[in-house]
């Protein structure tokens, strides 16, 4: 019997569980996710219902596959920046800095159309919706704590770190949800339009937004 070498069995995993990511969303953004069964994706990709669950636990984690492969990407970048950098400095600066490395990994599994659709699918799905919200609750906590380690601080005690990701984390929505309900799919549209918003954070709350308004009015 001849044995695969370890890493061509790996990639053949790898390339099994990218079809059943690609697979499962073509069906959730066509069918519907409550109306996509398991049997659907696996018969997509021509493998068994018991290879789905070799790599997922369940229709929930292959919704969020991407996802949660961009936020792995996020945080690996954040705890790469240099100890100088602020922290908005460097959340801005590891979301830009990542942005390459996160766009060629999505497209190396779904084609970015797809993605986008994906976005509108679970801003449009409750059930998807409530998953999405409780995983950015927990991806938050994490990074306001990476946050405190690199500031010193205790997570538990200074309400900084989690006050910061929370508004950093705020505008990264705002975009992914402008981004999604826009006609450009392209990661360049969505770059632009965060970099944008995130250059407007510091201002909009350091400014009194009625005093500049007046100012404004009488000019």
């Amino acid at each position: 019997m001849t044995v695969e070498p370890t890493g061509l069995r790996e990639r053949k995993k790898q390339r099994t569980r990218d079809a059943l990511v690609r697979a499962a969303l073509e069906l959730f953004t066509t069918k519907g996710y409550e109306q996509t069964t398991v049997d659907e994706i696996a018969d997509a990709v021509e493998v068994s219902q018991r290879t789905f669950f070799r790599y997922f636990a369940n229709k929930e984690e292959a919704a969020f596959a991407v996802q949660q492969l961009a936020e792995s990407h996020f945080i690996a970048a954040v705890r790469e920046r240099p100890a100088r950098e602020g922290p908005f400095e460097a959340l801005r600066n590891a979301v830009l800095g990542a942005w390459d490395t996160i766009g060629e990994a999505i497209e190396a599994i779904i084609p970015l159309d797809l993605h986008m659709r994906s976005y509108q699918l679970i801003e449009s799905t409750p059930v998807l919706l409530a998953v999405h919200l409780r995983r950015s609750t927990e991806v938050e906590e994490e990074i306001a704590r990476l946050i405190a380690d690199r500031e010193g601080l205790d997570v538990n005690v200074d309400p900084r770190p989690r006050v910061a990701v929370a508004a950093f984390s705020g505008v990264m929505r705002v975009t992914g949800r402008l981004w999604g309900q826009g006609e450009d799919a392209s990661m360049e549209a969505l770059r632009s339009l965060t970099e944008t918003y995130l250059d407007h954070l510091g201002p909009a709350l350091a400014e009194n937004w009625r005093a500049r308004a007046a100012r404004s009015g009488n000019t």
